[in-house]
């Protein structure tokens, strides 16, 4: 990711690698994006590095590859972005638009979390930790989002959706991500301030020329 990327109007980051995917429709008219859900996700099951996960969220995903595939088979799911275990970013649905990815689900009062989020998902399982580049990736992410948008709150599937989904589970080390977007900040606002500076401070004056006798 670049260290100052971009956003498009629709919500694409520059920069990274884009695989567009069908499953995702409009937005209310008038609403605002202001939560962040963090799934996990593996496929075939346990594994990881494979072409699964985006066969999935662009319904390639062919039934014979492997027996689980078949129980997902015409499943129409996504999520606007992907972090790999080597922190390999995918990007599937703009920002803009409304991604499948948190179902059913409610957070403070209100329906149909996706309406009003962003979906990251993690490759990943519950049983095994995530990486240390994917905690780095996402803070990293988790700020590019908050910059353009009205980010307020950041839950995991499980509190949107619970006793009905896990992820991101019991191996992600929320504490590590909330350190990890604070020191984001903190560089951030070093980064402005000494932009602010550069642009402020004064060019040296030019030294007259004494006139000779």
């Amino acid at each position: 990711m670049p260290i100052r990327p971009r956003i498009s109007e629709e919500g694409v980051i520059e920069g990274i690698r884009y695989v567009p995917s069908p499953n995702h429709d409009e937005r209310p008219a008038g609403g605002v994006i202001d939560l962040v859900v963090i799934h996990y996700v593996s496929l075939p099951p346990g594994e990881f590095g494979g072409p699964g996960i985006i066969q999935h969220f662009t319904n390639r995903l062919d039934p014979r590859a492997h027996p689980f595939y078949d129980s997902i088979a015409g499943v129409k799911v996504s999520a606007h972005f992907l972090v790999r275990r080597d922190g390999g970013l995918i990007q599937f649905v703009p920002c803009a638009k409304r991604a499948w990815h948190a179902g059913e689900s409610s957070w403070k009062g209100r329906m149909r979390c996706n309406d009003f989020s962003i979906g990251i998902e993690l490759e990943g399982t519950g049983e095994v930790p995530f990486t240390a580049v994917q905690y780095r990736r996402l803070a990293a992410l988790t700020r590019v989002l908050q910059a353009r948008y009205a980010i307020r709150d950041i839950a995991g599937h499980s509190d949107v959706a619970p006793g009905r989904k896990t992820d991101p589970g019991p191996y992600f080390d929320w504490a590590r991500y909330r350190a990890l977007l604070k020191i984001s900040r903190q560089d951030a606002k070093a980064a402005k301030k000494s932009k602010t500076r550069l642009r402020t401070a004064k060019a040296p004056g030019r030294r007259r020329k004494s006139k000779k006798n």
